[in-house]
């Protein structure tokens, strides 16, 4: 049965699709979608839409992509929808003249268990810090960014093998059940919003740079290892052996390498293996990229490539 309350979406990447998605699939009125503005991208420039976008338009419905979200003409086109109810994932800041338009309020999908990993970078963050556990948390907007009162949360463990890309796809559907449930508690007047608490000490997610994103081999191997994975496939973890510069994707863990070289000292035989010294030990690189090249296993790599240390 379709629902009565009139739903405005926003997001822009691939992670807001499937929240989209399961308000569509439940017959929930989604009225229109703001997204990011059409970009020229890859080699070609082509003009390129939102993954939000497409969706979007393959359901026939409204999308406004505004520059500026404080413009009149938005804001008038906006209220004409007459939503009851605002759904924001992975969008930008708004102001508040937008997310306190509609009178069931604006709520967010973050992917961390608040109040932790609050900024642009929740994934990457807790996996860099070596978290066994993150999730995603529903909560009101409000002027502080990611401080609004929660309303659900679902915990997601963090296992060995994951890194920012398998955790990012488990967050991706997880977040869209939770908004799922969530407008389903807000429609049957079932919330309870909580006040997030601020006692304790909270690790925060600032935007990544590239320059974030450089390896410091004066870190403990088991350290170096979760910057590399929370970092991986994207935007990925970089640094120098000899005179390249390499992506790196992926690291394992050398228990007593017994390499007595300073901190980010490079052992190879260039046949099979590529270590490099830590604080405490070493890793084994297993999948890089050279400058210029594609990203391969580093057996590939060392059938023609030798290291010039």
């Amino acid at each position: 049965m379709p629902q009565n309350l009139r739903i405005i979406f926003m997001g822009t990447p691939d992670f807001a699709v499937p929240t989209l998605q399961i308000l569509v699939e439940h017959n929930y009125n989604v009225v229109a979608v703001i997204t990011a503005p059409d970009k020229p991208a890859g080699r070609g420039q082509k003009t390129q839409q939102s993954p939000v976008k497409e969706y979007a338009v393959s359901q026939n419905i409204p999308v406004l992509q505004p520059t500026n979200l404080k413009s009149e003409v938005f804001l008038e086109e906006l209220r004409s929808y007459k939503a009851d109810l605002q759904i924001i994932v992975a969008f930008r800041m708004l102001p508040e003249v937008v997310w306190d338009m509609p009178p069931l309020g604006s709520f967010n999908i973050h992917g961390s268990l608040l109040p932790q990993y609050r900024g642009a970078a929740p994934i990457n963050w807790a996996i860099i810090n070596g978290e066994k556990e993150t999730g995603v948390t529903s909560f009101f907007l409000k002027h502080e960014i990611d401080t609004g009162d929660m309303l659900l949360q679902t915990r997601v463990p963090i296992v060995d093998g994951d890194d920012f890309g398998s955790v990012y796809e488990k967050l991706k559907f997880e977040g869209a059940k939770l908004a799922l449930q969530t407008v389903q508690a807000i429609e049957q007047d079932n919330v309870r919003p909580m006040p997030q608490p601020e006692t304790g000490e909270l690790k925060h997610a600032p935007k990544i740079f590239k320059e974030t994103c450089e390896i410091n081999w004066n870190q403990p191997a088991e350290q170096v290892r979760n910057f590399v994975r929370g970092l991986s496939p994207y935007p990925t973890a970089w640094t120098r052996l000899g005179d390249k510069t390499f992506k790196i994707f992926k690291v394992e863990v050398l228990e007593n390498a017994g390499y007595d070289g300073v901190p980010g000292t490079v052992y190879t035989d260039n046949k099979t293996f590529v270590h490099v010294k830590t604080s405490d030990s070493a890793v084994t690189i297993v999948d890089l990229q050279m400058e210029g090249k594609k990203r391969m296993p580093l057996a590939d790599l060392l059938r023609g490539y030798s290291f010039n240390l």
